[in-house]
C-alpha cells in the first residue's frame, strides 16, 4: 500500500469511524462486539481500499461490509467468546438517557438480526427503503414488510408507560 493510500484511509477512519461504530453498537447490541464489528469492518475495507476508494461511495461499501460481516457471523455462530460485565473504564455516554439507550439496545437484541439490520439501517442510519434493499440484497417489499413486522415487535418493548413503572 502506497503511503497516500495509507493516508487517504486514515482521513477516512477518522471521518467514518463515530458513525460505523454506532450502527454496529445498535446491530450488536454490545459495545464491545460493536469494537470488534468495526475492526472487522475496516480490516475488510483496507484490504482492497484502492477499488474502494475509487468508488462512487467509500462510506455505502464499509456499511455494506459491515452489514455482511455482522450477518455472516450471526449465521454461522463462530463465536466462543464469552461476554462479562462492562469494564469500569467505560465511559458512559453523554447525549440522550441512558436507560432509553439500554432498552433500545435489549429490545433491537430481541430482533434476528436481520430484522436488526433493516431497522438499524431505516430508522437509526435515515436510509431510503432502496438503499437498504440493496444493502441487504433484499427487495423493497421485504425491507417494508421486515420494517413492520420489527416495529411491532419493538413497540411493546419500548412503550412509554410500560417504561415510567419500571423506574423508581
Amino acid at each position: 500500500m502506497k503511503r497516500n493510500d495509507n493516508e487517504e484511509f486514515a482521513a477516512f477512519v477518522r471521518e467514518t469511524a463515530t458513525a460505523l461504530h454506532r450502527a454496529a453498537l445498535l446491530l450488536t447490541g454490545d459495545h464491545h462486539q460493536a469494537e470488534d464489528l468495526t475492526q472487522a469492518t475496516y480490516v475488510r475495507v483496507l484490504a482492497s481500499w484502492r477499488r474502494t476508494s475509487a468508488a462512487e461511495s467509500p462510506l455505502a461499501y464499509a456499511r455494506t461490509t459491515m452489514l455482511n460481516t455482522f450477518l455472516s457471523h450471526r449465521r454461522l455462530r463462530r463465536s466462543s467468546e464469552a461476554p462479562v460485565a462492562d469494564l469500569a473504564v467505560d465511559q458512559p455516554v453523554a447525549d440522550g438517557d441512558p436507560d432509553t439507550r439500554i432498552d433500545l439496545l435489549v429490545a433491537l437484541a430481541s430482533l434476528a438480526p436481520l430484522d436488526r439490520a433493516v431497522v438499524v439501517l431505516r430508522y437509526w442510519e435515515d436510509r431510503s427503503v432502496a438503499d437498504t434493499a440493496v444493502d441487504l440484497q433484499l427487495t423493497e417489499v421485504n425491507v417494508r414488510a421486515r420494517s413492520r413486522r420489527a416495529l411491532q415487535r419493538l413497540r411493546p418493548l419500548l412503550d412509554r408507560s410500560d417504561l415510567t413503572e419500571r423506574t423508581p
